[in-house]
């Protein structure tokens, strides 16, 4: 069975590398490379956690193409269940074409394709009531799911005794409270990043930002704070986790996915919050030192070279 059930965004990402400006009409430039790899905050948080060794389910929408196939293999590979992904033969799989500057920060020309098809329909209760949580990623990018559908996934799972995780992601239309604010009072884990959360709350600072989450009754606001580290607020505990030092940064394409992986593998084993926070930070750091998540590694080694005093 497994421990933690991802739901929401899969994609596949043709990352291109460095890219300084893009070549003028009809023109071309050349480039260090060109290479293939999972996407979408589900599906990497979802391989992530498969590499750190946590029993996983993923439930969402690709194409019956070449790169719905791929991302198949690519789950397959992490020992991920596959069960709840639907293949859709009408339509493609979602696909991004991932800029990567000099300095490891991306840009993004997507294609929406099989999850903007994806309804609560395509959601599988019988598996989610095997897990311990199911963790959505990301909001705002799965719109058949968004809004009132999503706050009913979320507590149709807790009513079965499931946790429910929520991932947020940028919402280039503008709508964010206006679809999001019905989902949070079924949150028992909120992890956006800050400038979503800021979007979010309206609000500047950690502090401000995660009072006006626990409004709503969320148990953890997490809030990722990229080269920061990360900030988390409880009823009983509030502090900053710092970030751990990155000798290359190499792209920072997922690495808030995979710190949701490393914070949800250390809170299905049952670590305390500030150890749960500092392996996040440490999964977070060996995904953004290799290309795409191909860093991920397994749990004990990750946890051996950042937390070795436990």
């Amino acid at each position: 069975m497994p421990d933690v059930v991802c739901l929401g965004q899969f994609t596949a990402d043709v990352v291109v590398a460095p890219i300084s400006s893009l070549p003028r009409k009809g023109k071309a430039i050349l480039v260090d490379s060109i290479s293939l790899h999972n996407g979408g905050c589900a599906c990497n948080t979802a391989v992530a956690l498969g590499k750190l060794g946590v029993d996983t389910a993923v439930m969402g929408k690709v194409g019956r193409d070449t790169f719905g196939d791929f991302l198949i293999k690519v789950m397959s590979d992490a020992s991920l269940d596959a069960s709840g992904i639907v293949r859709d033969a009408g339509v493609n799989t979602s696909a991004t074409a991932v800029l990567i500057s000099p300095d490891g920060e991306r840009s993004f020309l997507h294609y929406s394709g099989a999850n903007a098809t994806m309804s609560e329909d395509d959601v599988d209760f019988g598996l989610v009531k095997q897990a311990k949580i199911l963790h959505v990623a990301a909001a705002f990018l799965v719109p058949g799911l968004d809004g009132e559908p999503m706050a009913e996934v979320l507590e149709k799972a807790r009513k079965i005794g499931v946790t429910t995780s929520l991932d947020t992601a940028w919402d280039a239309e503008g709508r964010w409270m206006q679809l999001l604010e019905p989902c949070l009072a079924q949150v028992d884990i909120f992890m956006p990043n800050i400038e979503e959360a800021q979007m979010l709350s309206g609000k500047k600072q950690p502090n401000e930002i995660a009072e006006f989450f626990m409004e709503y009754d969320i148990g953890t606001v997490l809030l990722k704070l990229g080269a920061e580290g990360c900030y988390v607020r409880t009823a009983d505990e509030e502090f900053v986790t710092p970030a751990f030092k990155v000798e290359k940064v190499v792209d920072t394409l997922g690495a808030g996915d995979c710190h949701a992986a490393g914070f949800l593998a250390a809170t299905v084993r049952g670590w305390d919050l500030r150890k749960a926070c500092r392996f996040a930070n440490a999964v977070g750091a060996a995904c953004v030192g290799d290309r795409g998540t191909s860093g991920i590694r397994p749990m004990w080694q990750i946890a051996e070279q950042y937390l070795p005093n436990g």
